[in-house]
Formats: C-alpha cells, sequence, structure tokens
C-alpha cells in the first residue's frame, strides 16, 4: 500500500458486523468502530475524551471470518485505506460518506488474549482464494465503485 492512503485504527466494534452478498456473490461485510483519544488539559491538568466513529468495508473471506468473529464492544486494530462513496437517495439528494475499506483487521491482545484458528485454504475451483476470488466488487445501491479491496496476488501465506 505504497499509494499514501494508508489508516491504522485501534478501536471497539460499535455493532456487529452485518454480512451481506453482492449480486455476483462476493461477500461483504460492515462495521462500527469507535476510538477513542484521551489527553490531559495543559491549563486544567484535567484529563479529556473524544470519541471518533468509523465504518469499516471487510471483502472476501475476511467479510466472511470478521461477521463470525466479531462482535459489539470487541477490540481490534484495523488497517486498510480510506475511501469514498456517493450515491443519490431515491428522493434526489446526494450523500456520501468516507469508510474504511479494511486490509487486515485482527484482536487488540493489550488487555485480553485472543486465540486464533487458522481457516482451511480454498482452491480456486471452491470460489475463493487467490486466482480463484470473483472479480469486480462493486456494492449494490449505485455510487462509486468499490475495488473490493484485497489483492489476491499476494505471493505468501497468511501464517
Amino acid at each position: 500500500m505504497s499509494n499514501g492512503n494508508t489508516v491504522t485504527l485501534v478501536g471497539n466494534v460499535t455493532r456487529d458486523p452485518e454480512l451481506r452478498f453482492t449480486n455476483t456473490g462476493q461477500a461483504t461485510a460492515t462495521f462500527g468502530l469507535a476510538v477513542n483519544r484521551r489527553w490531559q488539559n495543559r491549563q486544567s491538568q484535567e484529563w479529556e475524551e473524544a470519541t471518533s466513529f468509523f465504518d469499516v468495508v471487510c471483502w472476501r473471506e475476511m467479510a466472511e471470518n470478521a461477521a463470525e468473529s466479531l462482535v459489539r464492544g470487541a477490540r481490534v486494530i484495523v488497517t486498510g485505506r480510506l475511501e469514498q462513496r456517493s450515491w443519490e437517495t431515491p428522493d434526489g439528494d446526494k450523500r456520501s460518506k468516507i469508510e474504511v475499506v479494511a486490509d487486515e483487521v485482527g484482536p487488540s491482545i493489550r488487555w485480553a488474549t485472543a486465540q486464533v484458528t487458522k481457516n482451511e485454504r480454498r482452491t480456486p475451483g471452491d470460489g475463493g482464494a487467490p486466482g480463484g476470488a470473483p472479480s469486480g466488487g462493486g456494492r449494490s445501491g449505485g455510487g462509486a465503485p468499490a475495488s473490493g479491496g484485497y489483492d489476491s496476488g499476494y505471493s505468501e501465506e497468511p501464517f
């Protein structure tokens, strides 16, 4: 990801992932992420806090894994890119939002433990994994086309 549009967020899942499938059968999952920032006010010496909320989008196998693994309240680390999506409402109003398209999602083990279970590797004939993943990957509902997020050309196994 050398295009300069990389973001890493650590926060709490605000809603269980919602798993959907595009009309071509590609899995996509979305969930909310709350990121808290805490600092000490130099004048009052009081601690202050602010929370930012983000929508995270996962594609393909990661979408299915997120839907199966993540629950509201879980603390996760998300690495991905920011992407703006635009659409028009049925009333003709133009809307847009910025989402985080995830490249990686993992549990934060700063204050918790996690057990990772490796999935069976899919073959191209199964409709998954490198080389067999469906191409394209826009979302229904119009707007800017989503690229799908994951480059299936990785030459290494995840672990």
